[in-house]
């Protein structure tokens, strides 16, 4: 039988973990750096490419559908892409190349130096991740990083790395969507001088 107790204590875990976040002079400040870097990019004619796999790849789409799209104001669209969102190449590239290339081949077509590439991995060891990073490094892309608290393999490819302090799946992500928005909020705010 479920109770409201193991539901309060999920919160309470959630809350904890934005604590320690709230309390990371050096994280919040990277955060802030992902966000004057993408302002940067977008001044410069650049793009956003976002890459992850399962909730990751979801938080990504959600991500790059705000810039793309809008946050807060009615203002023209950010060039914003998610990597996984072409079913069709993506199970073709799965199919003929290995599902471990996926996004750096795109990465490789899309991505030029001066853009962005934001990848996500609570754990920081998803092989196809680590492959697109380092395609984005090989180009000249800013590469930031959205992991747990270790950062994994990623922690060495990330110019920007946003590591949640945990270990736990569901609190990391729900992180990173709030880090995510955070960053989108900032960049609408510079770009657009948006306000509420």
């Amino acid at each position: 039988m479920m109770d409201s107790g193991q539901i309060r204590k999920i919160f309470e875990s959630s809350v904890l973990v934005k604590q320690q976040v709230l309390a990371d002079a050096s994280l919040l400040d990277r955060v802030r750096q992902v966000a004057e870097a993408i302002v940067h990019c977008y001044r410069k004619g650049g793009k956003v490419l976002f890459c992850g796999n399962g909730g990751s790849a979801a938080d990504a789409q959600h991500l790059a559908a705000e810039l793309s799209g809008r946050f807060y104001s009615d203002r023209d669209p950010l060039d914003a892409e998610a990597l996984h969102v072409n079913t069709s190449y993506l199970t073709a590239v799965g199919n003929d190349y290995g599902y471990d290339q996926v996004f750096s081949r795109l990465v490789k077509a899309r991505g030029r130096s001066g853009d962005v590439l934001i990848a996500l991995s609570t754990s920081g060891n998803s092989a196809n991740v680590i492959r697109a990073l380092e395609e984005a490094r090989r180009l000249g892309l800013l590469t930031v990083g959205m992991t747990g608290a270790t950062g994994g393999r990623m922690a060495s490819l990330c110019d920007i790395l946003l590591n949640v302090p945990s270990t736990d799946t569901p609190r990391i992500q729900e992180v990173h969507m709030l880090m995510g928005h955070i960053i989108c909020q900032l960049v609408e705010a510079e770009l657009f001088a948006a306000g509420r």
